[in-house]
């Protein structure tokens, strides 16, 4: 069989359009590839470069917190400690009957033993933000020495408790005594002091 000029033209077209052809897709896919191929590559690596920085913060947190949980600790010990010597109650009345108690037993313990005469209860307050304080003044007669040995006693309680007053009166030049108006104070759990309707009194 016989193939014309014009068929051979016709196939050799064919043959060059068809290589052409495959070369267009052979390049076109290596492209491809090539594109999604660093992509696939770059992908991870970013995320693995975030990854690290977070976890490298991470430890770098996570190194800080047992030395913030030694300073938690130390702090609630001492804290907890503190309070052992709160005036103890159940109620602002209570804390003050405890305070008296405490007042009373200093005063007794002076030699010779001191007399509180008058008492007269204060109103429970407010003490910064975190407790409430109760206080009660008292009156007496004694050396100024006395007065200097009881002041000494009550500061050595280990209650939480201060003096926030003191008033003299006429010394008595015979006895060298003097009258004395006290007012001490204490501190307390801070619901024992009313949050509404103003503070409470105490008659």
């Amino acid at each position: 069989m016989k193939i014309s000029d014009r068929d051979r033209r016709a196939l050799i077209g064919l043959g060059i359009a068809a290589i052409l052809f495959g070369l267009f897709y052979w390049f076109s896919n290596s492209s491809s590839s090539s594109s999604s191929g660093g992509a696939k590559t770059s992908t991870p690596v970013e995320s693995l470069d975030r990854t690290e920085k977070r976890l490298a913060n991470l430890r770098k947190q996570a190194a800080t917190l047992p030395g913030k949980q030694a300073v938690l600790n130390q702090v609630s010990r001492e804290l907890a400690e503190r309070e052992k010597n709160l005036i103890p109650g159940d109620t602002a009345e209570q804390a003050q009957a405890q305070l008296l108690q405490i007042v009373k037993r200093v005063a007794q313990q002076q030699t010779p033993p001191l007399e509180v005469g008058q008492v007269e209860l204060g109103r429970p307050r407010m003490f910064g933000s975190a407790y409430g304080q109760v206080s009660l003044s008292i009156t007496m007669t004694c050396h100024i020495e006395e007065l200097v040995n009881f002041l000494a006693g009550l500061s050595a309680q280990p209650a939480l408790v201060a003096t926030e007053e003191i008033r003299f009166g006429s010394s008595h030049p015979k006895q060298k005594t003097m009258p004395i108006r006290l007012t001490v104070s204490g501190l307390v759990a801070r619901r024992l002091v009313p949050r509404e309707r103003g503070l409470a009194s105490f008659d």
